[in-house]
């Protein structure tokens, strides 16, 4: 009898044990001075990364296996900024995106005589590998009236693909940046007029400029999750949630949800600030759901938060509630710094 109950012991032992190693620890922060950082799992295995460069001058990308790896992965740059004109200054935030056999990179950008008159650009490869061939210049991407403009993703919803993105209202005298979201007609147009999701109402979402921005969405239980980031880019920076059914008209203001709350913001006992401009990735098994976003790990910051390099990439994985939402948690801990793993990051362009 002792046996029999010591070999059960055992037994359960290992299977919370196999249960601990399957899932992921994330080696936060996973990439240095990378902010706005997005990252889809391919057909193929790979993660494609991409993400907002401290220079604010170029697109890159990355291709790993296991997103601890990329502090050590090639970063390629497929794109630069153009020397004037329309795409020459403030390159923000891409994302990557494979749609109809091809990938196509979403970005913001300026122009070097109006750095901050922003709007959103398209670019297309053919390639398998969007790390090789040709990244072919799509132009604008039209949202239906001329604003500043950023942020854009694009997601779908059974059959319909959408367009989620910011801007600042057309009939706004304030600035101000509110989520827009609109069906899309292909990768490069949407196909109707958009629909003004969500604009700073709450007290936190105003901390030092009126600010709802950088959607991702996250499709699931017969939901859809459509996170946001507001308030200015420093500690105050916190990611807000709408909830719509998915088989409800998502461009029906009226059938979305808006959390009072922030559903995940700064944690001093974790060292963790301003967390925000998810994504969202599963493990390579498809198994578990994975927030990515950036954060610093100092809440005091000198100057104009947005020319301060020090917002990282970070993952960490989404637990659901018996109600079918998810829960982000709070910001985990960076991890113990390996010597090695930094020194070679430092060293990427």
């Amino acid at each position: 009898m002792k046996i029999a109950c010591h070999l059960v012991a055992v037994f359960a032992a290992a299977l919370l044990m196999a249960d601990v190693t399957a899932a992921p620890a994330f080696q936060n922060p996973l990439l240095m001075q990378r902010a706005d950082p997005q990252v889809v799992l391919h057909t193929d295995g790979y993660y494609y990364f991409t993400a907002t460069v401290p220079e604010y001058d170029r697109i890159e990308l990355r291709r790993v296996k296991d997103l601890n790896g990329l502090a050590t992965a090639q970063a390629k740059t497929v794109w630069r900024q153009h020397a004037s004109g329309v795409m020459s200054r403030n390159i923000w935030a891409p994302e990557i995106h494979h749609i109809d056999g091809k990938w196509y990179l979403y970005f913001t950008a300026g122009r070097a005589d109006a750095p901050f008159d922003i709007r959103l650009y398209v670019l297309e490869n053919a390639s398998p590998n969007p790390l090789e061939g040709d990244w072919i210049e799509r132009g604008q991407l039209k949202t239906g009236w001329e604003s500043f403009a950023l942020d854009a993703t694009t997601f779908t919803v059974g059959a319909q693909r959408y367009l989620a993105w910011t801007q600042r209202p057309a009939s706004s005298a304030k600035h101000l940046t509110a989520i827009y979201l609109a069906k899309m007609d292909g990768p490069l147009a949407i196909s109707g007029p958009a629909t003004l999701l969500s604009k700073p109402e709450f007290a936190w979402e105003k901390i030092g400029f009126d600010v709802n921005e950088a959607p991702a969405a996250l499709v699931k239980n017969g939901r859809v999750f459509l996170t946001y980031s507001a308030s200015a880019t420093d500690a105050n920076y916190a990611i807000g949630m709408l909830t719509a059914d998915a088989d409800a008209d998502l461009l029906d203001p009226q059938a979305w949800r808006k959390s009072p709350l922030p559903v995940f913001s700064s944690s001093a006992r974790n060292g963790q600030y301003g967390p925000g401009h998810n994504a969202f990735t599963t493990t390579p098994d498809g198994k578990q759901d994975v927030l990515v976003y950036h954060a610093r790990n100092v809440e005091k910051i000198s100057g104009d938060p947005l020319n301060d390099p020090n917002r990282h990439t970070r993952a960490q994985l989404i637990q659901w509630r018996a109600d079918g939402t998810p829960d982000f948690g709070t910001p985990t801990p960076d991890a113990a710094p390996s010597p090695t793993r930094h020194s070679r990051e430092r060293g990427n362009p």
